[in-house]
């Protein structure tokens, strides 16, 4: 009976070993692809702010130029917001800087389809075309100005962020809707909750870009907010709202492992 329950545990350890490796520690990027990229924006990027992804001043947030519109291919209507990537200018030996140097941008925006112009004449971005419209100083790192649109290859890789998770709550009593930011790890969200001190856990819905919202009255309450990434892991960040917050404020709570 003991060398069957011996056994039972060796077995359950080894399923349970297998299910963990089939989820890594932490967030490891994909194969690397081929993609297209153009860039805008304007030679300070001034002309990336805001975006689809609702971060507003990137400069601020802390993600200054190396940013990128993805094309609706890979932009996820928005679920890619916060990715990060590493992208080469490929095959191209007059317009690609020699040595192929790589740059590492985060998803901020997303570029649409110009269905008025054909795929390889304008329309970049459209459907099913890969396309990166890059922030100019980061075009300008891997290619020649006059390129105006060049091949690359890109993969997806860990973010590396200083800090927290940052959580601005913005809204009103009835209504709150928090923008994530600055997410090692995967980088992008899947799935967000919220906790005040006097409620369980409660689902949020994505209301546009990484803009998740809730319509529970938190107001005089302790906040804890829980994120998923795309790779399913899960970040929980206890309490990083004291009782006393007020809307248009930021929180740093706990950051994935990189």
């Amino acid at each position: 009976m003991a060398s069957l329950t011996l056994c039972s545990l060796a077995s359950l350890l080894s399923f349970l070993t297998m299910v963990h490796a089939r989820i890594p520690g932490v967030f490891t990027g994909g194969p690397w692809q081929t993609a297209h990229a153009t860039f805008y924006g304007g030679s300070d990027a001034s002309g990336t702010m805001g975006g689809a992804c609702g971060y507003g001043n990137l400069y601020s947030q802390g993600y200054g130029v190396n940013t990128a519109a993805l094309s609706t291919a890979l932009f996820n209507n928005g679920l890619s917001c916060g990715a990060c990537f590493e992208i080469k200018c490929a095959n191209d030996p007059k317009w690609c800087h020699s040595g192929n140097p790589s740059i590492f941008i985060t998803a901020t925006n997303f570029c649409p389809p110009n269905y008025a112009l054909p795929s390889d004449n304008g329309g970049w971005c459209n459907p099913p075309r890969p396309h990166f419209d890059l922030a100019m100083p980061m075009f300008l790192k891997i290619a020649e100005y006059r390129a105006g649109i060049v091949p690359v290859s890109f993969r997806r890789l860990p973010c590396r962020k200083i800090g927290g998770i940052r959580f601005t709550v913005n809204g009103f009593r009835y209504f709150n809707l928090v923008l994530i930011t600055n997410v090692a790890g995967a980088g992008d969200i899947v799935r967000v909750s919220i906790k005040g001190s006097k409620t369980g856990w409660m689902s949020m819905s994505r209301n546009w870009g990484q803009n998740w919202q809730s319509n529970a009255v938190l107001v005089g309450q302790s906040l804890s907010f829980r994120v998923t990434g795309s790779d399913r892991r899960t970040s929980t960040s206890w309490n990083v709202a004291p009782a006393n917050w007020q809307f248009g404020q930021t929180f740093s709570g706990r950051n994935y492992r990189v």
